[in-house]
């Protein structure tokens, strides 16, 4: 039992990775910065509404749009030119951006995102349908893309952070 358990978590482990490995930063999402033996290089802070974070010695850094490893090798690099021999960089995500419900759900608004989440269980964390929603009229549009059309989804569809989700209304 205890080995079925650490495989159960080892795999949720590796699962998590590789989600914050495909994952794309955005406007306000609180990451965490840290080297290695350099504490006055590391911090806590959120991107910016211009999708940036200011760093020591750096300045000015883009990060709306990348994935962890490359704003990890982004500060390495700037780190390395001039500031240290081999510095040791971790880019993590503290708190991811926040999604959005609203139409037939009991509480519309926006919630804090968590890995995994699909619309079924957003729609829960809304307080559930009203009795005049459709189970099967619910549309997903990106805030990353205001300008994309919203895509019909099922309720076991993965939203992603900054998501809208809109549950229409039945009409029978």
């Amino acid at each position: 039992m205890k080995s079925l358990f650490s495989i159960l978590l080892l795999c949720l482990s590796f699962q998590a990775m590789a989600s914050d490995e495909l994952y794309r930063l955005g406007v306000g999402d609180l990451i965490k910065v840290q080297v290695y033996d350099e504490p006055e290089l590391s911090l806590e802070t959120r991107v910016s509404d211009s999708g940036s974070i200011d760093y020591p010695f750096l300045g000015s850094i883009a990060l709306k749009g990348r994935t962890l490893r490359e704003v990890k090798q982004s500060i390495h690099d700037g780190l390395l030119d001039g500031y240290l021999v081999n510095p040791n960089v971790y880019v993590s995500v503290v708190e991811y951006r926040p999604y959005f419900i609203n139409g037939e759900v009991i509480a519309s608004g926006g919630y804090p995102f968590h890995p995994g989440l699909t619309v079924n269980k957003a729609i829960t964390i809304a307080g559930g349908f009203t009795e005049r929603a459709s189970k099967t009229k619910i549309f997903v549009s990106s805030s990353d893309e205001p300008n994309s059309e919203p895509t019909r989804v099922s309720l076991l569809h993965r939203i992603q952070p900054g998501d809208i989700i809109t549950v229409e209304e039945s009409f029978f």
